[in-house]
């Protein structure tokens, strides 16, 4: 399905079909590209192996924190290739809490790095490696670029004008739409009710939006234990 067509099929179902219309087309675009974020985060549904510019990090001297691509969300494995044509190494995603308990003095650790931890938006690698190593990961991603509408003129520039979802999904993008257009308050329009049964919708679909601790747990591959404390 296109942009066009969801924006065509928005209006069927929110029974806007005559202009001037209560929603702007620029505000249902948005809703859609918000709908499909979530919708990626939600169902992991972008797996993404194969971008450079996604997934290889050249590493440099004396830098251990580096920039995530915008779009990753979540690492599923991270490894480090070695610049001297070795095999490349996997590196263990762990969390900061677990390094100062299991490997003391990690900050200032002189093996060869066999760790990495994940914030939100950088990766930091303990230990060390050569300039020009790289770290290779596989990742779930959200959408590289929003979509848009081709503006007018001749000719068109190059915009995405579909999901980068499955087709399968598109179809309950709508709900979200349709959520995000009936919550607006002192609108003619406003109707929590409906708004409250399409995000429900949306939900039950494509899952509940993980929260930043749930997030932060899953990219943290950190064994538990269970500990018995005798009296």
């Amino acid at each position: 399905m296109t942009l066009q067509d969801l924006i065509r099929r928005f209006r069927v179902l929110s029974n806007d079909k005559r202009q001037p219309y209560f929603w702007a087309d620029a505000d249902v675009v948005d809703w859609l590209n918000d709908a499909e974020q979530q919708a990626a985060v939600r169902g992991r549904l972008l797996r993404e192996d194969a971008n450079p510019a996604v997934c290889r990090i050249a590493l440099a001297a004396g830098q251990a924190v580096y920039p995530l691509h915008a779009a990753v969300f979540e690492i599923i494995s991270l490894r480090l290739q070695p610049s001297n044509g070795d095999r490349p190494r996997e590196l263990r995603l762990v969390s900061r809490e677990w390094l100062d308990v299991e490997v003391p003095g990690w900050r200032e650790r002189a093996e060869p790095a066999c760790f990495a931890i994940q914030d939100d938006t950088s990766l930091r690698v303990v230990g060390t490696f050569d300039a020009g190593d790289v770290l290779v990961l596989e990742c779930y991603r959200t959408p590289l670029e929003p979509m848009a509408l081709p503006p007018a003129g001749s000719p068109p520039p190059v915009v995405r004008s579909t999901p980068e979802i499955h087709k399968t999904h598109h179809e309950h993008l709508l709900l979200w739409a349709l959520h995000k257009a009936f919550s607006i308050p002192d609108t003619e329009a406003f109707d929590p009710a409906r708004s409250d049964r399409a995000e429900a919708g949306f939900t039950t679909y494509f899952g509940p939006m993980p929260d930043s601790d749930l997030r932060r747990i899953t990219r943290e591959d950190v064994q538990h234990h269970n500990v018995l404390i005798l009296p």
